[in-house]
């Protein structure tokens, strides 16, 4: 890392014909790269070190909506001054973790200050959570007499974060420095994955009702809840619907050979587990004594079956089961049940209820 006082320097600072892009030839040259490497659309871009705000004004007046960030106070001054009367902000903060909280921008932008960060690998991974998805890191960099970063170095640490890399060689354009250069200065912009289509498991639970009982089973071997108890349930394949999918695991596991017509929904559930990816649940009702006698068909996936009250369930359950039935129970048809990454996989009795009931819409049964 290298020390400087930008504090002190503020004041001169503009005077470098790159910084403060007085000369008409520079500010052309740097707002010509400016509208390649930044997206054709107004965007939110996140200027990062941006000293006294000479690209945060060009982004702004590309039509970007600017946040500048740079932890000079002097230099914050002077960029608040260059774009005042534009929508742009500057915030007084470092650059490897700045002051934005949840906020999420579509352009990371930095020039020539990777190389000044204690940690610069660090600092770019944070940055590019701080993008949205297809979102973009515009870097400026360098090597000046054995200091800086070489381009093989920063898109080392970009390619996992990045879906493309595009390489600009800059030390060739005098107009960009107001002179020839004979260092290594180059463009990096890394943009991330656009957004993919949502998918989710869909998952079919059966509610084999015995009165006011309910069979339920306890896991054992699957790697995830067991010694738990849990309706019988499991995942539609491929080419089934719903229903199809809840007849073929009735079977598989219980060995009650139902029918379609033979099921109610009960209950529609989206479910996200501990650190895991959302699924949707669909619940089937169906009377025991219907397609037979069950038994546990699973022994390796399955200890023991039993029945049990719908309004005493036992507290050794899969959460996501147990907030189900007790919705079935109350009557709720449709449910978002999101756990946070600290639960537990296991239902908590007195733990927080993580169940949103959704309201159904006028006039429905």
């Amino acid at each position: 890392m290298t020390t400087i006082d930008w504090n002190a320097l503020a004041d001169t600072f503009d005077q470098e014909p790159d910084h403060g892009l007085a000369d008409p030839e520079v500010r052309r040259a740097w707002a010509d790269r400016l509208a390649r490497w930044l997206p054709p659309h107004p965007s939110d871009v996140l200027d990062l070190g941006c000293g006294t705000g000479s690209l945060s004004l060009l982004a702004t007046e590309q039509g970007h909506r600017v946040t500048g960030v740079d932890l000079a106070p002097d230099m914050v001054a002077r960029a608040r001054a260059k774009l005042a009367g534009t929508d742009a902000e500057v915030l007084l903060g470092p650059a490897d973790l700045p002051p934005v909280g949840e906020r999420r921008f579509d352009v990371v932008l930095a020039r020539h200050v990777v190389w000044l960060l204690p940690e610069p690998e660090t600092a770019l991974r944070h940055w590019a959570t701080l993008l949205r998805p297809g979102g973009r890191l515009v870097l400026v960099e360098g090597v000046w007499g054995g200091d800086g970063l070489p381009a093989a170095r920063v898109t080392a640490v970009l390619a996992p974060l990045a879906d493309r890399i595009h390489h600009e060689r800059l030390s060739d354009d005098p107009a960009l420095w107001g002179r020839q250069v004979d260092d290594e200065r180059y463009a990096l912009v890394a943009s991330t994955a656009r957004p993919r289509r949502h998918t989710e498991v869909i998952d079919v639970h059966l509610v084999l009702r015995r009165g006011d009982e309910v069979l339920l089973a306890r896991r054992a071997g699957t790697g995830y809840g067991d010694g738990l108890w849990n309706g019988p349930s499991g995942h539609v394949e491929d080419g089934e619907d719903v229903r199809a999918a809840m007849v073929r695991e009735a079977a598989e596991e219980v060995g009650v050979e139902l029918m379609p017509g033979d099921l109610r929904a009960a209950l529609v559930m989206q479910h996200r587990g501990p650190g895991g990816a959302p699924r949707v649940g669909w619940f089937f009702e169906a009377d025991h004594g219907t397609g037979g006698e069950p038994y546990n068909r699973e022994p390796d996936k399955c200890s023991e079956i039993a029945w049990h009250r719908l309004d005493a369930l036992p507290d050794d359950m899969v959460a996501y089961c147990r907030a189900g039935l007790e919705a079935y129970r109350r009557g709720d048809r449709f449910v978002v049940h999101w756990h946070e990454d600290g639960d537990p996989i296991a239902h908590v009795a007195g733990g927080p209820d993580r169940s949103v009931v959704l309201p159904l819409s006028r006039g429905a049964r």
